[in-house]
């Protein structure tokens, strides 16, 4: 039976022993990793609460007229976010230590740099579509990825 063990901020791993006797008589062991596992929602939803509260007490939640995008304990907030073509969404790193950055892959706009804590990042969303993107060091290891919906 696999062992779980919980390493901080780096999600749920599981690992599993695998025995191979050698030519020797010496037992080789290795460990197999799986991925973390999703949130659940409502972990999420507290995680972003968090964000939210994080961000009213850093900027008392000014935004002018963009969207934004919370980046919080490995979690954009909102994960998924619709806006009207021509809104700029900005992206601002809420976190007391950890740096993020954007990357609209798909779209084709290159990462950003890191955004440390109260740094942040604007793009303006000019065309109507669906524009997934992702934390460059965390996206795959931590999952931590977003999707803005641009619509008409």
């Amino acid at each position: 039976m696999p062992s779980k063990c919980k390493w901080p901020r780096r999600g749920n791993y599981r690992f599993l022993p695998v025995a191979a006797m050698a030519s020797a008589g010496l037992v080789l062991a290795a460990i197999l990793i799986t991925p973390p596992v999703a949130l659940a929602d409502e972990e999420r939803e507290r995680i972003c609460a968090e964000a939210e509260k994080r961000y009213q007490e850093l900027f008392d939640g000014e935004s002018g007229d963009v969207s934004v995008v919370k980046m919080y304990k490995y979690n954009f907030c909102p994960m998924d976010l619709t806006v009207t073509a021509g809104t700029t969404v900005r992206w601002i790193n809420v976190d007391k230590r950890t740096s993020h950055s954007v990357w609209l892959k798909v779209a084709g706009i290159e990462e950003t740099d890191r955004l440390f804590p109260e740094e942040s990042w604007e793009h303006q969303f000019a065309d109507s579509g669906e524009y997934p993107y992702l934390c460059g060091p965390h996206g795959k290891q931590e999952g931590m990825t977003g999707k803005v919906t641009v619509v008409p």
